[in-house]
């Protein structure tokens, strides 16, 4: 019986010690790359860049943007620059700072890399966060392999073209009309005491809460997805379905 706890304990030991490891090396790198003032702060503090510490960030997201960087942001990508070793260890004491206990990065040897992507569809994976176009890309609602805000649902059919994508139908865009204002929405919630639910008419779409004695909804609205993507030319919605395609194969 004692051989027998030996071999459950002595494993997990090594696997606590493996994440120590990776941490305590990412909290050095850390604070060599990142904390230098004009960037991030110790621990994750503020300074020149946002601060990172109990953001509430989770592991996907940290791995993505410390990979890939943020496009035309300060926040560069670090996939080429650093070692697989300290990107992972990097990764891994983010995400300690964001409450993650257990990162899985860092107990696992690191997650595998991700498929290399095309000439077109990183130019489309630029093009679906590009912060030159405000709150008019398509990360304003649309989340993908962490990037992005989930305001519409997960993207699980993409359409053929770039026609095909404006004329999207979204059966889920309501008509609510509430304190006087008649608005596209998307209805979230509809409980007892509250309505929950995303008003299009302003970008980035606001997340209203309403009584339901003042809120009357309608299946139906005039909402168009052409009018939330007229920032892009034809050519560049092409480039970012060449992207949607390609981390769809990649999930």
């Amino acid at each position: 019986m004692k051989a027998l706890l030996l071999l459950l304990f002595v494993p997990a030991l090594a696997v606590a010690q493996n994440t120590q490891n990776a941490i305590k090396q990412g909290e050095e790198v850390f604070n060599k790359t990142c904390a230098n003032g004009y960037c991030h702060g110790p621990a994750g503090a503020g300074a020149g860049a946002p601060r990172l510490a109990a953001r509430g960030f989770d592991q996907a997201y940290i791995m993505n943007t410390v990979t890939r960087g943020i496009p035309n942001t300060g926040m560069a990508a670090y996939e080429s620059t650093m070692s697989r070793s300290e990107l992972t260890a990097v990764v891994a004491y983010v995400a300690k700072l964001n409450g993650i206990a257990s990162p899985a990065s860092a107990t696992t040897g690191g997650d595998a890399p991700a498929p290399a992507l095309s000439p077109d569809a990183r130019r489309g994976r630029d093009l679906f966060s590009d912060a030159v176009r405000s709150f008019g890309r398509c990360s304003t609602c649309h989340e993908v392999n962490g990037f992005g805000i989930p305001v519409a649902a997960p993207i699980s059919n993409i359409p053929a073209n770039a026609a095909a994508l404006k004329t999207l139908p979204t059966p889920r865009v309501s008509s609510v009309s509430a304190a006087g204002e008649t608005m596209p929405a998307l209805v979230l919630a509809k409980k007892s005491g509250t309505v929950l639910f995303y008003d299009l008419t302003v970008v980035p779409p606001v997340l209203r809460t309403e009584s339901p004695a003042s809120v009357q909804i309608r299946d139906a609205s005039n909402w168009r997805h052409a009018s939330a993507i007229s920032a892009y030319s034809d050519s560049e919605l092409s480039l970012i379905l060449t992207y949607l395609r390609a981390a769809m194969e990649s999930r």
